[in-house]
C-alpha cells in the first residue's frame, strides 16, 4: 500500500519530539483513509477520523538517539495517574457547561454503547508488550478524539474557561504519554510500527450531536482510564 506523503516530509527530528506538532492541515493534506502513518501524524489527528499504522520511526526499526526522557517509566506511571485521577472531575465539569438536558439526563444522552472505541482487553497478567501495545492504541485514538472535543467546545462554548483549559491539559498530558510509550515500545521491543483506529469525526454534526459525541467518548474514557492504571501501572512498577 502507498505510504502518505506525510511519511516522506517528516524529518527524524520531529519523530524524536512528537509533542511538538508541525501545524495539522499543512502537514496532513492529503493523507486522509488507511495506511502507514507516521507516528507525528498520531499527534495531528484531532478533526479526522483514519485507521492506519502509526510508524513510530524511520527505516528498519526504531531511532535509537534522542528518542527516550530520562526517568520514562516514572514519568509514564505519573501521565497515567494523573489522567486517572482528573477523568471523572472533567466530565462532570464538560456536563455542567453543555446545559440541559445533559446535565440531567446524562445515563440516556451519554451512553458510550453506540461509539467507536477501541477493544482493551488486556490485564494484569498479559505480557508486557502486548500491554504497551494496546496502551499505545488507546491513547492515540484519545489524542484524537480529545481534539475533536476541544474544537468543538471552543465553537460552542468559547466562554467556558475552566473546561477549555482542562481539556488543552488533558491532551498535553496524553501527548506526553504516547511519546513515552512510544520510547518503551522501541526501546525495549523494537516495536516501530502499530496499527490504529480512530472514531467518527464531529466536524459536520449539529450543535446537540457534537455535544452528545464529546460526552459518550468522555464517559467512556473516564471507565477505562481507570481499567488502564489498573492494568498498566504494575507493569512499570519499580524492580
Amino acid at each position: 500500500m502507498k505510504q502518505p506523503e506525510l511519511a516522506e516530509r517528516v524529518t527524524s527530528r520531529q519523530l524524536l519530539h512528537p509533542a511538538e506538532p508541525p501545524q495539522e492541515e499543512a502537514a496532513w493534506r492529503g493523507s486522509e483513509g488507511t495506511g502507514v502513518v507516521p507516528f507525528v501524524a498520531l499527534l495531528l489527528l484531532q478533526r479526522r477520523p483514519v485507521a492506519g499504522r502509526a510508524l513510530l520511526g524511520t527505516g528498519p526499526g526504531c531511532p535509537t538517539n534522542g528518542l527516550c526522557r530520562a526517568n520514562v517509566q516514572e514519568q509514564t506511571r505519573r501521565q497515567v495517574a494523573l489522567l486517572n485521577a482528573t477523568a471523572q472531575d472533567l466530565f462532570s465539569l464538560y456536563l455542567k457547561c453543555q446545559g440541559e438536558p445533559f446535565s440531567s439526563e446524562s445515563d440516556r444522552l451519554c451512553s458510550p454503547g453506540g461509539i467507536f472505541f477501541p477493544a482493551f482487553h488486556v490485564n494484569r497478567t498479559t505480557e508486557r508488550k502486548e500491554v504497551m501495545v494496546a496502551m499505545y492504541k488507546l491513547f492515540a485514538f484519545l489524542n484524537a478524539s480529545l481534539g475533536n472535543i476541544t474544537r468543538d467546545q471552543e465553537e460552542l462554548n468559547p466562554t467556558a474557561k475552566e473546561l477549555l483549559d482542562r481539556l488543552h491539559n488533558t491532551t498535553k498530558t496524553t501527548r506526553g504519554l504516547i511519546s513515552n510509550l512510544t520510547c518503551l515500545l522501541c526501546k525495549h521491543y523494537n516495536v516501530f510500527q502499530v496499527d490504529v483506529s480512530y472514531g467518527e469525526s464531529s466536524k459536520s454534526k449539529s450543535a446537540f450531536k457534537k455535544k452528545q459525541q464529546g460526552c459518550q467518548v468522555l464517559r467512556k474514557y473516564v471507565q477505562v482510564i481507570a481499567q488502564a492504571a489498573r492494568v498498566l501501572l504494575p507493569h512499570l512498577s519499580p524492580a
